[in-house]
């Protein structure tokens, strides 16, 4: 009578064994994979908070009507750089916000959509999107708005004033 190993019931219960062992350590592993990327997230996001969107000035309880706060979301302000795919917009209180920019951003001026070649330096754009965790922008929708129009409004109203004389010296 021949006895084959592989067979046996012993063999296939140590095969199973080291198969859910081998299992429970790739689940293991996966767990502590996450658990470290979100760790990672949380920190990097913590850590150039401030550098980033510039904060609370008076510090995280410094106001509580959350007037000090900036939006992490979208930016409104001109364009102070454009390098490839990436927009420096000079945001409320002089604050820089980077923009990232990819193939399903939507860019539009009035009516009709834009390219990322058609925005220059000085452009005033509103920005939405999603923060990511270096503090960045990553733009869904860019929102050229146009310059206000130029009008001499200012000199005419100044030259139709009336002259007020102001010396009140006597004779």
């Amino acid at each position: 009578m021949e006895h084959n190993i592989f067979e046996s019931k012993l063999f296939k219960i140590i095969i199973l064994s080291v198969a859910g062992l081998i299992i429970l350590v790739f689940v293991f592993a996966l767990g502590v994979f996450v658990g470290t990327k979100r760790a990672d997230f949380s920190f990097q996001w913590a850590d150039q908070y401030h550098r980033n969107f510039g904060g609370p000035q008076g510090g995280l309880f410094g106001d509580m009507m959350g007037e000090d706060f900036t939006n992490s979301n979208g930016v409104f302000g001109p364009i102070i750089k454009i390098d490839g795919k990436t927009l420096t917009v000079n945001g409320t209180d002089n604050v820089e916000k980077v923009i990232l920019v990819d193939n399903k951003t939507i860019i539009r001026f009035q009516r009709k959509n834009e390219k990322l070649s058609d925005l220059k330096v000085g452009d005033s754009i509103i920005v939405t999107g999603e923060p990511n965790d270096k503090g960045q922008i990553e733009a869904l929708l860019i929102r050229v708005i146009p310059a206000p129009p130029k009008s001499s409004s200012k000199t005419s109203a100044a030259s139709n004033a009336p002259v007020v004389n102001t010396n009140t010296q006597s004779n």
